[in-house]
């Protein structure tokens, strides 16, 4: 035992959370910024299992915050990049990699068989998915996300309120790293921050990490926070829908630009957000109101528009790049 001797001497954590940690199996969905001090915590620990789930390959504009990578890993898809990393740090944990976009299609098989989802990714509707799905299925979620020099990081569902509960709505503006740009500390204050709610999750510390929020601005170097235990969980909807979940008889709106990457949407309305209003695109009636873009957040704000002049059924769909 003396690999863990250290982390078995805290109290709070002692030989049975210790047992209760090593015996646990996870979904880490997202293996970049976020999930590099993640997962290198967490491997480091000797986590029983790490299922980890990311459709893209590594990048040079990665890697000043991606700090699992090296140079000569540009180009290889990001979980096998990762997973040769990690076993180099403890052959005890296991790995498993699948190279694909979380979404709402596959949530469920991804999700099976583990004792928490850790949701790491740059993407709104990912994180919403991730949440909806846990809520459902009462799973707990610790999910995390960063722009700039500011960033949150927060346990959810498991017995306490979603996501939906702290963000019930989205800003009219939502930065990215790729829109944004964001400072690499910031990206690895929050990830640590990440691991340390999986770990107090998973070895059953006290007080529970689930209902609480922390955030952390690295420009004025302060952290806030707060618990929502009680605080009302609205129902999904809209809800994020998959791509083969389309129907014969939707009323589905591309929200993207012409010529923008991803995929093409057959029988699709090309209309901006700001044409939703009264008198403008409007379903017929019986149909469903399918709004899509690359991330979700223009489909978000088209549905609040469209939801103020026409009561009928909306969703949602986030295309991705590809």
């Amino acid at each position: 035992m003396n690999r863990y001797k250290r982390q078995i001497l805290v109290p709070a954590f002692g030989s049975t959370g210790h047992n209760r940690f090593r015996a646990a199996r996870i979904l880490v969905i997202g293996a970049g910024g976020l999930a590099a001090p993640l997962l290198q915590y967490l491997t480091g620990a000797g986590l029983g299992h790490i299922r980890l789930v990311d459709a893209d390959r590594v990048e040079l504009s990665n890697l000043h915050r991606q700090t699992l990578f090296r140079e000569e890993d540009i180009g290889k898809a990001k979980v096998m990049a990762a997973a040769d990393q990690l076993v180099k740090l403890n052959s005890e944990t296991d790995f498993e990699t699948i190279q694909a976009r979380f979404g709402p299609e596959n949530a469920a098989p991804l999700c099976a068989n583990v004792d928490l989802i850790v949701e790491c990714t740059d993407e709104i509707a990912a994180s919403y998915i991730a949440s909806d799905y846990c809520m459902t299925a009462k799973r707990p979620l610790i999910s995390a996300s960063v722009s700039g020099t500011q960033g949150y990081c927060g346990g959810f569902c498991g017995g306490a309120p979603g996501l939906r509960a702290v963000f019930p709505h989205l800003p009219a503006q939502l930065g990215s790293c790729e829109t944004e740009g964001v400072l690499g500390p910031a990206v690895g204050v929050i990830g640590s921050l990440q691991a340390q709610l999986v770990m107090a999750q998973l070895a059953g510390m006290k007080p529970t990490p689930l209902g609480q929020l922390i955030t952390f601005d690295a420009q004025t170097m302060r952290f806030s926070g707060f618990r929502f235990d009680q605080a009302e969980n609205p129902e999904p909807n809209p809800p994020f829908i998959a791509h083969e979940s389309l129907e014969p008889n939707d009323f589905i709106v591309d929200l993207r630009a012409e010529g923008e990457d991803g995929p093409r949407l057959a029988n699709a309305h090309r209309h901006q957000v700001a044409e939703f209003a009264p008198g403008g695109p409007t379903p017929s009636k019986g149909q469903r109101a399918v709004l899509a873009c690359r991330s979700g957040l223009r489909s978000w704000h088209a549905a609040e528009r469209l939801s103020t002049y026409w009561n009928g059924k909306i969703a949602l769909l986030a295309l991705g790049n590809n």
